[in-house]
């Protein structure tokens, strides 16, 4: 086990990392340009040059990451861009320990039922991973002592939807499963346009977040293009350290772009980011003009939410087409972070509603935890802050587990054929 790090000093820092994450570019670049590195000087424009100085790893980082002697949340993978290793964090509810075990393939520790056939495998992100909570507390540990049946965990922090679809890929050639829950946490979206995740999220003392495997898209031309990791060997890591490279590899990078196109309007040094993203806006079919920098920063939004909802979408057809070919069965389930809720709640406002009109217009069984969400609030008395604190400790505690393990009970028992024990007519009951 590695040695456990404090609740405190990682919440200090949390909005650098996992826990934190937001919903678009727009969350990250102001602290992008805390960076020394990445600021402007006055009346020029921050280059891709400059931005990517300002976020190099140093070689002894690299070296001690791929040793597992620093940023215990994460080792390396050639295919995924990193997997998860056995860990404990002070990072639980009311300040306690979570600890974290993995297995065989990498997934964490089943522990009701695990000697018998599994037939769930679950794939996503820290959601389903279940950061913040120990082993044994997770939504698939509930659903599986409810089901009395195993329920598998492949989830890992960070990951975006496109690499958990990789994953479903070749885990479903070793250890198949009849039926899949694949997560989606609002930020997937985004992480799939990621080609090194760095450039949009600066390092945490836990994790860093390498280069990894993503889709480069343009919705005007309906294009999907599926692109491997950037550094494929450990060997290839070393290359983020170097700026030549890095600038040669990722100037035309789209989270770049984006990036620096925020960063630009909110420095107030615009000019040379207005023509960049006025042609980025213009080769993805948005027509707008671009002439201040909140008109800059508007549109780079807009153009980051339109290309990441597209890209989600072409995924979900996949796994979708995938799981009929396979003749498996799916339940899609679309979680979210406590800011997004809030604001749900107080604005009314969800930035993923297209991508939830798509999952309903293409008939898809889904789980809306926003929606399951909503419903609860509406009987609870307190307000939205009181209401979120008894489910969220960044990510779930162990409450907001079993509320996302009960949200998805009745969907996932309508798919499972043969029902599992407890739904079975004619099971015997001893009195």
């Amino acid at each position: 086990m590695n040695s456990i790090l404090p609740r405190r000093k990682f919440l200090s820092k949390s909005a650098l990392g996992l826990a934190a994450l937001g919903t678009s570019a727009s969350a990250f670049f102001a602290r992008a340009q805390k960076t020394p590195s990445v600021q402007a000087k006055p009346g020029n424009a921050v280059t891709a040059r400059d931005y990517l100085k300002g976020i190099l790893y140093a070689k002894d980082e690299v070296k001690q990451w791929l040793a597992g002697n620093v940023f215990p949340f994460a080792k390396y993978s050639s295919e995924f861009g990193w997997l998860l290793r056995n860990a404990r964090f002070q990072d639980g509810m009311n300040g306690s320990t979570s600890i974290y075990t993995y297995g065989a393939w990498d997934e964490r520790v089943t522990i009701h039922y695990k000697d018998q056939p599994c037939r769930i495998n679950t794939y996503g992100n820290s959601y389903t991973q279940c950061h913040q909570v120990s082993d044994g507390e997770t939504w698939q540990e509930v659903l599986g002592a409810h089901l009395q049946e195993p329920v598998r965990n492949f989830g890992v922090g960070g990951w975006s939807v496109y690499q958990a679809y990789l994953r479903m890929l070749r885990e479903e050639k070793r250890v198949p499963g009849d039926f899949i829950i694949f997560n989606i946490y609002d930020d997937d979206h985004f992480r799939s346009l990621d080609s090194w995740r760095n450039i949009r999220v600066p390092k945490h003392e836990r994790f860093i977040e390498p280069s990894l495997p993503f889709v480069a898209v343009n919705v005007k031309e309906g294009r999907f293009e599926e692109q491997a990791n950037i550094c494929p060997t450990p060997e290839s890591v070393y290359n983020l350290c170097d700026l030549d490279w890095a600038v040669e590899k990722f100037k035309g990078d789209f989270s770049l772009r984006i990036m620096l196109a925020h960063l630009n309007a909110k420095t107030k040094n615009p000019e040379l980011a207005y023509a960049d993203a006025l042609k980025l806006a213009t080769t993805h079919g948005i027509v707008t003009r671009i002439d201040t920098a909140e008109g800059l920063s508007q549109t780079a939004d807009t153009l980051h939410h339109q290309s990441a909802y597209f890209a989600s979408r072409r995924i979900v057809e996949k796994i979708d087409a995938f799981a009929k070919a396979q003749n498996k069965k799916i339940l899609f389930v679309l979680s979210y972070p406590p800011k997004s809720v809030s604001r749900f709640v107080k604005e009314g406002v969800r930035a993923d509603q297209p991508f939830v009109d798509f999952m309903t217009r293409r008939g898809l069984p889904f789980v809306d935890l926003m929606k399951d969400h909503m419903d609860d609030f509406a009987l609870f008395k307190g307000d939205i802050k009181d209401y979120l604190a008894r489910f969220w400790v960044g990510h779930y505690n162990p409450r907001g587990n079993h509320f996302c393990a009960n949200a998805i009970l009745p969907k996932l028992v309508e798919l499972l054929e043969p029902r599992p024990l407890p739904y079975r007519a004619g099971t015997a009951i001893m009195k």
